[in-house]
């Protein structure tokens, strides 16, 4: 009887035009009301609903009052669930989705901020592409929702529609409404796995610096196998242990300065790819990078945000 009642509830949905009347995109805030709340009895409602209509026969039949009492409340009180089950969805609004980074091929984290009514909203119930989490809405408040949408390839890639639902307080009854909000996600496009370090000009700026002589960057303690000369004898004299001279080397800091044009060999997936790639070696090190492409160019820099500006860069070419 269950299977068979969902197969109904499914093709309602589907097939009803008043059910599915919100399926084009919709701008942010999106306020649920009176005019795109549906609600239907469940399983469990039904068959309760069968056992009341027993219960009324079979008290009027024997003339017991007490049982006709029974009946009256558990009617009213049938009733009253389903003024609740719709009042938790109704004053809901979907206010802003922020998305997080994922490349293609991976899930992206998304948060859907909800914001409540005058009144708490208990048990409301999010469905997008076979998840589900369930929260609470305070009254006033501001909650957030972590969803992950699969990803499939780079660019723009359109948000599904939402069900927001609930069977709150006693599971008589089944509200829901559509939500199916007019925003798009970025997604990152995928490295490649493997491949050759970029080719840096012969004209890159390297900046060396050296200490010489005694210029000594830091103080260590002893280890096996350093030279008697590098030990600081002054201090060590005020230590327990001997201290030896550390003196800094020489260090370069190499700039990436990445170009499209130097990738014309490749097809453009493969060019996006590889400097995808070139890009996530360079945030790991900290080394800084710049990035020219066709109708954009990114100056040198280096940190996260500069890592996901370029990623952007990358996502949005056509």
């Amino acid at each position: 009887m269950l299977a068979t009642y969902r197969r109904v509830q499914a093709w309602a949905e589907k097939r009803l035009p008043a059910l599915t009347r919100y399926r084009r995109p919709e701008s942010l805030p999106i306020t649920l009301h009176r005019r795109r709340i549906y609600i239907v009895p469940t399983a469990f409602g039904m068959a309760f609903t069968v056992l009341l209509l027993v219960m009324l026969v079979g008290s009027l039949n024997y003339g017991n009052n007490a049982a006709l009492l029974l009946t009256c409340m558990l009617g009213s009180a049938c009733t009253t669930s389903m003024l609740i089950a719709f009042r938790s969805l109704n004053g809901v609004r979907l206010t802003a989705i922020r998305q997080g980074h994922a490349v293609a091929g991976e899930p992206m984290v998304l948060q859907l901020v909800f914001t409540g009514s005058e009144r708490e909203h208990a048990s409301v119930h999010a469905n997008m592409e076979a998840q589900e989490e369930t929260f609470p809405v305070a009254a006033h408040g501001e909650t957030l929702v972590s969803l992950t949408l699969a990803t499939s390839r780079r660019g723009w890639q359109p948000l599904p529609r939402m069900k927001l639902w609930s069977n709150w307080p006693l599971g008589l009854f089944h509200a829901w409404s559509w939500l199916h909000p007019d925003q798009s996600v970025l997604v990152w496009p995928h490295p490649e796995t493997a491949g050759p370090p970029p080719v840096l000009p012969g004209s890159q700026d390297i900046r060396h610096r050296l200490h010489q002589g005694e210029d000594i960057a830091a103080l260590r303690d002893y280890r096996a196998g350093d030279p008697l000369r590098h030990i600081a004898w002054k201090h060590s004299a005020r230590h327990e242990n001997l201290l030896v001279k550390d003196f800094e080397q020489p260090e370069s800091r190499e700039e990436w300065r990445l170009d499209w044009r130097a990738l014309s060999l490749l097809s453009p997936e493969a060019r996006i790819s590889r400097l995808a790639r070139w890009l996530g070696e360079a945030e790991v090190v900290g080394r800084p990078t710049s990035l020219w492409l066709p109708g954009e160019e990114i100056g040198l820099g280096h940190g996260r945000s500069h890592y996901v500006h370029c990623m952007n860069a990358l996502a949005r070419l056509p």
